[in-house]
C-alpha cells in the first residue's frame, strides 16, 4: 500500500494525528524512519506538496547520504544525512529525548559522515569479513568489529572510519523501549543476559543491548 492511516503512524514519527485521513507510506523500515516526502514538505516546509517534492527530486536537487533519490516514499533512517543542494543545507536524522524523530540541521563537514550498528556478520570465501548494518549497508571490512558495535562511515568514499566498540564507557544513544532518544554513558555490560547499564543524567538504567547504538 502506498498510503498509511495517519492514525497509526508509528509514535516516532513528529507530526500530527490530526488531519488527512492517510499519510505517505515509506518503501521499507516502516518503523526505523521517515519517508523523505514527509521530512521536505511537512518538517522543513522547503515544498509546498509532492509535486515540487518530485519535481526537486527529478532535477537531483536532494541528495541522502551523498547519494541522488528518486522516489519521495524513500525511507530516511537513523542518523542518515540530506542535503538539499541548491540552498547548500544540509540535516541529519536524529532522535529528541522524548524518542521522536528529529530533523537537524548540520554543518557541510558532518554530512560526510553517518554511524550505523553492526547487526551480523559474515565469513565469506577467501576468508573476508563482512558487516552487515542496521540501515542495510553491506561493508567488506579488514577492521575488527563485533556485532553490536557501530562503523563510522565515510560516505564520500563509500568506506568504513573506525569501528566504535560496544564497551564500558562508550556513548550511546537508545532508539527502542521507554528509554529512547536518552543518550549516556556505558557503565557496565551483562552479554549474557544482553543489558547494559547506562548512566543517563546521573541515574541508573538497564537497556537491552539491541535497543541502543554506540555512537561514541
Amino acid at each position: 500500500m502506498a498510503h498509511l492511516k495517519r492514525q497509526k503512524i508509528p509514535k516516532e514519527w513528529p507530526i500530527k494525528r490530526k488531519g488527512t485521513s492517510y499519510v505517505v507510506r515509506p518503501n521499507f523500515n516502516l518503523r526505523k524512519g521517515l519517508p523523505l516526502l514527509i521530512i521536505l514538505r511537512d518538517i522543513l516546509k522547503i515544498a509546498q506538496n509532492r509535486k515540487e517534492v518530485k519535481k526537486a527530486l527529478h532535477q537531483k536537487n536532494i541528495l541522502l547520504n551523498k547519494q541522488l533519490v528518486r522516489d519521495e516514499k524513500n525511507a530516511v533512517l537513523l542518523f542518515d544525512t540530506i542535503s538539499i543542494i541548491p540552498s547548500k543545507k544540509h540535516y541529519k536524522l536524529t532522535l529528541s529525548e522524548k524518542g521522536r524523530f528529529h530533523v537537524k540541521e548540520i554543518k557541510e563537514s558532518e554530512a560526510n559522515a553517518k554511524i550505523a550498528k553492526v547487526i551480523n556478520k559474515k565469513t565469506l570465501k577467501g576468508k573476508k569479513t563482512q558487516l552487515n548494518l542496521s540501515d542495510g549497508r553491506n561493508f567488506l571490512s579488514e577492521i575488527k568489529c563485533s556485532t553490536n558495535d557501530s562503523l563510522l562511515i565515510n560516505l564520500d568514499k563509500k568506506k568504513v572510519e573506525k569501528c566504535l566498540p560496544l564497551k564500558e564507557k562508550s556513548k550511546v544513544i537508545i532508539f527502542r523501549g521507554q528509554h529512547s532518544g536518552a543518550g549516556g554513558i556505558i557503565k557496565k555490560i551483562d552479554k549474557d543476559k544482553k543489558i547494559v547499564e547506562v548512566e543517563v543524567n546521573d541515574k541508573q538504567i538497564n537497556v537491552l543491548i539491541k535497543q541502543l547504538m554506540v555512537i561514541e
